[in-house]
């Protein structure tokens, strides 16, 4: 399954445009590795996404094409989360 269809329908992200985005700037990792929005996700991958200042890695457990919302959180188990302390200069957006 894609990267950013299994974002979508997990609802770790909410919209299949943005986890896109987020893709696009290389703040998503599968097992370590810079993942791109096409890049296929299989059971068992680790996923590290950034938001923000915080870092939130899921272990992939299933994949489905749709589920409702109560089944979604069975697709993946969240690891860990970290706070990052500082904001890196490439992160930050100055554009309005």
């Amino acid at each position: 399954m894609r990267l950013d269809k299994f974002l979508k329908v997990s609802r770790l992200i909410k919209r299949r445009t943005l986890a896109k985005e987020v893709a696009v700037q290389g703040r998503i990792t599968i097992n370590g590795k810079v993942a791109k929005a096409s890049s296929t996700v299989k059971v068992g991958d680790e996923l590290a996404i950034r938001f923000g200042q915080k870092i939130v890695t899921a272990r992939v457990e299933e994949l489905r094409e749709s589920v409702k919302k109560e089944d979604a959180l069975k697709m993946f188990t969240i690891l860990k989360e970290e706070r990052l302390e500082k904001v890196e200069p490439e992160f930050i957006d100055d554009e309005e």
